[in-house]
């Protein structure tokens, strides 16, 4: 399991900003008494696979961009992380308390699940410390479809380990998680793209309407 200790505060400014939530010092007081709680609710657990590739499931027939993200890879990882239901019983807690921290707590969720996925971005590092390997590709980005959720968390068995599910619009429960593909290679990867040019949502993201990133 991972550990939080702290928040990266301006990423969560810079959300509420990119939210039209004025910033000001009432705001800033809030972000002081939610970021203890998300941190004391937040339990980050995660799992992951590695295989060499090819990886029919994962290849095959589901889109150029995974093509494009795993070429002269020679590994595949799997990968999922969540921060547990503690949060989201959080989440609906301030929802019907306080509508105002009920804002703050789901944005620091956010930037908590981030920083969780980026500690084992350095753990795979770590593990593999000769290889080079890709940022992390989602199910959703691009044409990589996102019914895929189900096989990745088969693959896991994160419902049974961590309690990592996914619902029938393919969202993953506990809300605040991730999955994603990460590939290796012995030899340097050249950059590709990602973020907001791969992403399903950059014609209707509140992000990109406002000139920033999520």
């Amino acid at each position: 399991m991972l550990t939080l200790d702290r928040l990266d505060r301006a990423e969560a400014l810079r959300y509420l900003g990119d939210a039209n939530v004025p910033v000001n010092d009432a705001i800033t007081q809030l972000l002081d008494e939610c970021e203890p709680l998300v941190l004391q609710n937040a339990e980050p657990k995660f799992l992951y696979r590695e295989k060499d590739l090819p990886w029919p499931e994962l290849q095959e027939g589901q889109g150029e961009d995974i093509q494009k993200h795993l070429a002269n890879c020679e590994k595949a990882v799997l990968f999922c992380i969540t921060l547990g239901n503690k949060i989201d019983k959080l989440l609906r807690v301030m929802q019907v308390q306080d509508m105002a921290k009920a804002v703050l707590v789901d944005t620091l969720a956010s930037v908590a699940i981030e920083q969780a996925a980026a500690k084992f971005d350095e753990y795979l590092k770590g593990l593999y410390p000769d290889w080079y390997q890709t940022f992390r590709f989602s199910p959703g980005y691009g044409d990589f479809p996102i019914t895929l959720q189900p096989y990745i968390l088969q693959q896991l068995d994160a419902p049974r380990k961590i309690g990592l599910t996914v619902n029938d619009a393919m969202l993953l429960v506990p809300t605040k998680s991730e999955t994603a593909v990460i590939g290796l290679s012995r030899e340097p990867l050249p950059k590709r793209a990602r973020g907001c040019a791969t992403c399903t949502l950059n014609q209707t993201c509140r992000f990109r309407k406002t000139g920033s990133h999520c």
